[in-house]
């Protein structure tokens, strides 16, 4: 606390800290460098107030603008504040108690108590705030409280406008994603920034055709194309990176192509409200729930087709490893399981040729009678003969014609999308038996029914149920959104055959469209030969 000097008050010249800042309603600056009108008239009023005051002097100025009267995160607020605790300061003058802070903590912490320790006074001219009069502290918390409210009350309405904006198709995020630019003739629409979303479409293509995360920002490193939040500055946007490297040195990451490859806004729909703020005062980002998230279809032009994103999703959901010399994955990577114990066939090689042997012949896995591998060439054969009979047998128009109407009326994944619906219900059924129990169980406590001790010993069975359910219907709806996936991505049998004929080699986009998995059985040593089943994506 500063020693007081022991002096006549009415000969004491009072260090006078005026404290100006701009509020959201009166924000009318032509320009940006230049001061508002509401703060000139705030400066104007108060010099005006210290010249009406002998013992009043002019001590220095602090001034935040477009900054808000929530909490404390104002630079020139927290320089006042240093000074008032360091004593070279002895009046804070405001327009009005609001200007200072509308946040209640904050005017119990300092109006209330620091000033008081700091023999620091505070005056509000237009509400009559002044710590010099005892009798009007109850009006400055009552101000302050209608001040909380205000700013929560305002939370809520800007909260509620920018749903109402995300509900109607409109953009509401100050920054476009990568391969999209905010339209200049309205800020809420996405348009296509024609040199981002061409390098968008090559980075599905280079997934599509076996490209790793890593083996994608690689070659996008070599051609020195500059990652998003790169691209984002170099075209002149206030984008704030958090990174401890020049900007200069900032590369693609395996992450950044990932969440590209997950962005449904390629699509031409906007999800949003994935996050939020925990409230006004603090604005630390929390995901929320995804039933949420606002979604909106076709606001925008897509830049990749629904196909191409559904495959993509799918050979990421599906176990796929990639090479750590090539950084790409192998063409059947993910395809192939053991026809004796359903574990997944790995790829190894040696230095004359590639194979592919199960996963479960190895050390300390003896189960499995499926020893010996089989060459990756080998199978590469086997599978492009198959494919190519394929193309033969059924390369008939008439027989395709038939088909065709055969597949659309007898989907394959229909029954397993209806069967997990039904245990879907079921769950649900279980879980809202689960929640009445709890809430009987804490009606039981407070009545008096049960103990403490065993409502604990109860309730802890009850939340262990609860959670089993939880995780069991989450598990349910990554399933069926799976199979849904598959069964838009399936494509008529006429399409996908009359692109092909008398294929002469593979690649990962041809063996994905033929192929669900192929099982490889045992070696048989009487007959020479090993059984190898192919599950195929047409029904035909």
């Amino acid at each position: 606390m500063r020693e007081t000097e022991s002096v006549d008050s009415r000969n004491k010249l009072l260090r006078v800290g005026i404290y100006l800042r701009l509020s959201d309603e009166d924000k009318n600056k032509k320009n940006k460098e230049d001061d508002s009108e509401s703060i000139k008239n705030q400066r104007n009023l108060l010099l005006a107030e210290i010249d009406k005051h002998a013992d009043f002097i002019f001590a220095d100025e602090y001034c935040d603008e477009d900054l808000s009267g929530a909490g404390t995160y104002r630079p020139e607020f927290e320089r006042l504040i240093r000074d008032c605790e360091n004593g070279k300061i002895d009046i804070v003058l405001t327009k009005s108690q609001s200007r200072f802070s509308r946040d209640m903590e904050i005017i119990e912490k300092y109006l209330h108590n620091k000033f008081t320790e700091w023999n620091v006074r505070f005056i509000g001219l237009a509400d009559n705030a002044d710590t010099i009069n005892p009798g009007n502290k109850k009006s400055r918390q009552i101000n302050g409280l209608v001040n909380e409210w205000y700013l929560e009350d305002s939370s809520n309405n800007i909260r509620s406008a920018f749903r109402t904006k995300m509900k109607n198709g409109e953009f509401i995020s100050p920054f476009a994603c990568y391969g999209y630019e905010l339209s200049k003739e309205n800020k809420n629409q996405l348009v296509v920034d024609e040199y981002a979303g061409q390098i968008v479409k090559d980075i599905f293509k280079m997934y599509l055709t076996g490209h790793g995360y890593g083996s994608i920002a690689k070659e996008l490193n070599g051609k020195h194309i500059p990652c998003p939040a790169v691209y984002k500055k170099q075209k002149g946007s206030n984008l704030y990176i958090v990174s401890k490297r020049p900007i200069d040195k900032i590369k693609w990451s395996p992450e950044a192509v990932k969440k590209i490859l997950l962005n449904e806004t390629y699509l031409g729909h906007l999800i949003q409200g994935k996050s939020t703020t925990v409230s006004y005062k603090n604005h630390k980002k929390i995901k929320t729930d995804k039933s949420a998230w606002v979604r909106i279809e076709n606001t925008h032009e897509a830049i990749i087709e629904q196909a191409t994103f559904n495959k993509v999703k799918i050979l990421m959901k599906e176990r796929t490893r990639v090479c750590k010399k090539s950084c790409q994955i192998h063409k059947f990577s993910g395809k192939v399981f053991c026809l004796e114990c359903n574990h997944y066939f790995k790829k190894n090689c040696t230095a004359q040729y590639e194979y592919l042997v199960c996963k479960s012949n190895r050390k300390g896995f003896t189960d499995c009678e499926n020893k010996l591998s089989i060459r990756y060439d080998v199978l590469e054969e086997i599978i492009l003969n198959a494919i190519n009979d394929k193309l033969d047998k059924y390369y008939n128009e008439a027989i395709l014609n038939e088909a065709s109407h055969i597949y659309k009326t007898n989907n394959k994944y229909d029954d397993k999308i209806k069967a997990l619906n039904n245990q879907k219900i079921e769950l649900e059924k279980e879980k809202e038996k689960t929640n009445f129990c709890l809430k009987s169980l804490y009606e039981d406590k407070v009545t008096g029914l049960i103990t403490s001790e065993q409502f604990k010993e109860l309730i802890s069975d009850y939340q262990k149920s609860d959670d089993k359910y939880r995780e069991q219907l989450k598990a349910i709806a990554i399933e069926i959104d799976y199979y849904n996936t598959k069964k838009t991505t399936l494509k008529n049998e006429k399409e996908i055959l009359s692109k092909y004929r008398n294929l002469k080699e593979l690649n990962r986009i041809i063996i994905d469209e033929f192929i669900e998995s192929i099982h490889i059985g045992a070696f048989n040593p009487s007959k020479n030969s090993r059984d190898i089943k192919i599950k195929w994506n047409l029904e035909i």
